[in-house]
C-alpha cells in the first residue's frame, strides 16, 4: 500500500502537545510544504498547539521560510534547537519568551537523535563545559520564563561531564529526493545528509511517527538499495512536494555542484577586494599548516577558503564544513552549509563525532564580543536570540582555534595606501568588551586545557596567553593608543615581542600562502627526522 498522503492530510496528525523534530540546515533538507501545512492548519483552528519544536541547526531564510512557520503565540510552548538567527520571527519569540527557549550545541542535538533511537539516558559529552549550556551559568535557558533545568553535570571516572538526557519524539519530518511507494527514501539531490536517519529512528521507538518529504515517488523496488538513506520500514507518510519548496539551501532552488553531481573550475570563484575582510582572511590563513583538517564558520572566516582557492593552496588542506562535506570550498553568505567540488558526504552526527574527538586541526570561527579572559560571545547580544550553532563543538576541541572579524563593529571603513591601514570610519560598536553578554567560548577552559587561540582582525592580532587576552601584533600604519586600545573596554596584556602585522597581506597581490604552508611543511619534516 501506498503512503503517500497529502500536506494537509499530515497536518492533522500532528496532535496538542507533540515533539516536533526536524532534520534540516538552512533550507537543507527542510520539508517546506509540511511546514506551511502545519501553519494553516493552526491559523484556521488554533491546532496543533502547545508543541515543543526541536532541531539541531539552524532553519530558515532570515524571511519566510524554515521554522518562520512556527513562530506564532500558542503554537509552540518549548523551542530547543542549537540556532534561530535564520529565523527572525522565532528568535525573537524566544528572546520575548513567547516560549520557553533552550539553546544546545548543534552537534549535542543531532547526537541525542541516536541516543534516543537506543532508549539510552542522555547523551554523556564534555561539549559545553564552560559555557552557558553549562548548567552552573545558564543551562541553555534562553529567556527568564525558562526555568527548568535540562542539562547536568555529572562526575565519571573523576572527570566532569555533561549530560543530555533524552526524551521522546512524537514526529519528525524530514526530507529526501525520492522515495517509492513502501516509503524508502533517498536523498540524490540534497546537498547534505543530514541526520534524517537517526531521527526516523529516535521518531520510531519512541512510538511516534516519520513524514517524509520528497520530490518524485519511484515505483517499489526500483532504487538502488545502498542509495536508500532512510529505509521505508522508519517512515510512515510521504508528501511529494513541488520543486519551489525543496531548496538545497537558504539562496539556491538547485545547484549540481551543491549534490557533488558536478565540479566547478575554482578560478570562476570570484576574488575578493582588497577590504578588511581580505587582510583578516589573509593573515589568519597564514596559521594553516600543510595537511590541516579546517571548519570555517559563517561570514568573515569564510573568506579563508577564497584565499586559499586563489592563492593555489587548496590542494594542501582538507576543507570540511559541520553538515557534512569534506574536501573541496566550502560556499558562502547564503549557501552556507553547501560546498563545491566537495570530496565525501557524511552525515552530520558523524561529523560532529570527528569534530567532537579533535578531528579538527584548525578551526576559524567569527566572534560578536570578546573579553579579557578570552571568553567569546556569538549566541545573544543587544536583545537578539542567535544561538550557537555547531561553535562550541567545533572550538572546543579544534587543536587551533582562530577568532577572525573586524575590529568593532557597524560602519567600519578602511583605506589601504602603499601596504599601510587606515581607518576612514570607526565602527559604531565595540567587540573587545568587559564581559560577554553569553560565555559561547570559555577562555577559562581554554587555558585548562591549554589550546592555542588567536584573536585576528584587520588591525590587529591577539593570543590568549595564561588566560588573557594579549596583543601580539599591529597593522603597519595603525596606531597603537588611538586605534585600538582606545577602541577597546579593556585593556589587554601587550607582548614584550610585539611586533606589525606582515606587510606583504596589505598589497593587492599576495601570492605568499603556498610558501607558508610548504615552509612549515618542511618544519615538520625534519624535526619528525
Amino acid at each position: 500500500m501506498s503512503k503517500v498522503i497529502s500536506a494537509d492530510g499530515v497536518a492533522a496528525l500532528v496532535k496538542d502537545g507533540a515533539t516536533l523534530c526536524a532534520s534540516a540546515l538552512t533550507l537543507a533538507g527542510w520539508p517546506e510544504e509540511i511546514a506551511m501545512a502545519i501553519e494553516k492548519r493552526f491559523l484556521a483552528s488554533g491546532h496543533p498547539a502547545a508543541l515543543t519544536l526541536v532541531h539541531a541547526s539552524g532553519i530558515g531564510d532570515w524571511k519566510t521560510k524554515g521554522t518562520q512557520h512556527f513562530a506564532h503565540p500558542g503554537m509552540i510552548t518549548r523551542w530547543i534547537g542549537g540556532h534561530t538567527g535564520l529565523a527572525p520571527d522565532m528568535a525573537k519569540m524566544v528572546i520575548d519568551g513567547g516560549c520557553e527557549g533552550y539553546c544546545l550545541p548543534q552537534g549535542v542535538i543531532c547526537q541525542l537523535w541516536r541516543e534516543i533511537a537506543a532508549h539510552r539516558p542522555g547523551l554523556i559529552t564534555k561539549i559545553g563545559l564552560g559555557t552557558f549550556v553549562d548548567p552552573r551559568l545558564e543551562g541553555g535557558r534562553m529567556n527568564k520564563d525558562t526555568t527548568e533545568d535540562i542539562v547536568k553535570v555529572i562526575a565519571l571516572e573523576g572527570e566532569e561531564w555533561l549530560l543530555y538526557p533524552t526524551f521522546n519524539v512524537d514526529v519528525a519530518i524530514i526530507r529526501g529526493t525520492t522515495a517509492d511507494e513502501h516509503g524508502n527514501l533517498t536523498v540524490d539531490d540534497e546537498g547534505a545528509l543530514m541526520e534524517c536517519l537517526p531521527l526516523a529512528q529516535a521518531a520510531k521507538n519512541s512510538g511516534g511517527i516519520v513524514i517524509a518529504e520528497v520530490e518524485y515517488l519511484a515505483k517499489t523496488g526500483s532504487l538502488h538499495p545502498k542509495k536508500v538513506r532512510v529505509p521505508g520500514v522508519l517512515i510512515d507518510h510521504i508528501v511529494i512536494a513541488p520543486l519551489e519548496h525543496h531548496w538545497q539551501s537558504a539562496a539556491t532552488r538547485f545547484n549540481p555542484a551543491f549534490s557533488g553531481d558536478l565540479q566547478i573550475p575554482l578560478d570562476s570563484i570570484p576574488e575578493m577586494p582588497l577590504d578588511e575582510r581580505l587582510i583578516i582572511a589573509r593573515r589568519a590563513a597564514m596559521e594553516l599548516e600543510a595537511g590541516s583538517v579546517v571548519n570555517l564558520g559563517i561570514g568573515v572566516p569564510q573568506g579563508i577558503a577564497t584565499v586559499a582557492a586563489q592563492e593555489g593552496a587548496d590542494d594542501m588542506l582538507t576543507l570540511t564544513t559541520e553538515s557534512g562535506s569534506i574536501g573541496g570550498i566550502p560556499a558562502s553568505g547564503e549557501n552556507f552549509g553547501m560546498a563545491f567540488n566537495t570530496e565525501a558526504f557524511v552525515e552530520q552526527h558523524a561529523q560532529f563525532d570527528w569534530y567532537d574527538g579533535g578531528g579538527l586541526d584548525h578551526a576559524f570561527l567569527g566572534a560578536a564580543e570578546v573579553d579579557p579572559n578570552g571568553n567569546v560571545n556569538v549566541s545573544k547580544f543587544k536583545g537578539r536570540c542567535v544561538g550557537c550553532g555547531g561553535f562550541i563543538n567545533i572550538t572546543q576541541n579544534a587543536k587551533k582555534v582562530v577568532y577572525c572579524g573586524t575590529f568593532t563593529a557597524g560602519g567600519l571603513r578602511i583605506a589601504v595606501t602603499e601596504g599601510k591601514l587606515s581607518i576612514l570610519q570607526e565602527g559604531k560598536g565595540k567587540k573587545y568588551v568587559k564581559s560577554v553578554e553569553q560565555v559561547t567560548f570559555s577562555g577559562a577552559y581554554a587555558a585548562q586545557t591549554r589550546q592555542p587561540v588567536l584573536f585576528v582582525t584587520e588591525r590587529a592580532v591577539f593570543e590568549l596567553q595564561d588566560g588573557r587576552v594579549t596583543l601580539i601584533e599591529v597593522a603597519p600604519g595603525i596606531n597603537l593608543e588611538g586605534d585600538i586600545l582606545a577602541q577597546m573596554e579593556f585593556a589587554p596584556r601587550i607582548s614584550p615581542s610585539l611586533k606589525s602585522m606582515p606587510a606583504e597581506i596589505f598589497r593587492p597581490k599576495w601570492g605568499g600562502l603556498r610558501a607558508v604552508l610548504e615552509s612549515k611543511k618542511r618544519k615538520v619534516f625534519s624535526a619528525a627526522v
